[in-house]
C-alpha cells in the first residue's frame, strides 16, 4: 500500500488575489525605521514608522540579556524593516512579534512569566491577605 501526498495546487488568479492583498495592507504592516540601544534606561528602542515608539527592557529580550552595550548598540533593520537582528550575537526578533509582546520562544516566554509570578512584595502580600479574607480566589465553575 503506497502513500502518495496531497498535492496543493494554486492558480494564477489566487497568487494574483494574494499580491493585491499583501499591496492594500503594506501601508499598515509595522515597519521600523530606527533602532538603538538606550544605556540610559537599558532599553531597546524601535521607532515605527507611523511614529509610534515601543521601548522594551533588554533583559526582557532572548538572547539580549547578558550583551554588552557595545554588542547591543550594534542593532540593524533587516528583512523589509520588520526584524532586528545583532549580527555579533546571531540574534534576531520580529518587530510584529515584538509589538504582540512576544520577547523569545515559548520556553522563554514561561521563563519571564514565572518570575513575574513568584515576585515577593509587600503589595502582594498585602493582596494576598486582603483577597484571603474574602474568602480566596474564586472557584472555577464548569459550563
Amino acid at each position: 500500500m503506497s502513500k502518495t501526498k496531497a498535492r496543493v495546487v494554486t492558480t494564477d488568479a489566487e497568487i494574483d488575489a494574494a499580491i493585491a492583498l499583501a499591496k492594500v495592507r503594506e501601508p499598515f504592516r509595522p515597519k521600523a525605521v530606527a533602532a538603538m540601544y538606550r544605556a540610559k534606561d537599558d532599553t531597546i528602542a524601535i521607532k515605527l514608522a507611523t511614529g509610534v515608539e515601543l521601548a522594551i527592557p533588554r533583559k526582557l529580550l532572548q538572547g539580549l540579556e547578558h550583551a554588552t552595550p557595545a554588542q547591543l548598540a550594534e542593532v540593524e533593520i533587516v528583512g523589509a524593516q520588520s526584524g532586528l537582528h545583532w549580527e555579533s550575537l546571531d540574534v534576531d526578533h520580529y518587530v510584529p512579534s515584538l509589538i504582540e509582546g512576544v520577547f523569545g520562544n515559548r520556553r522563554w516566554m514561561s521563563a519571564i512569566g514565572k518570575i513575574g509570578g513568584s515576585a515577593r512584595t509587600d503589595a502582594k502580600r498585602a493582596s494576598s491577605r486582603k483577597n484571603g479574607r474574602k474568602g480566596g480566589r474564586p472557584r472555577k465553575v464548569a459550563a
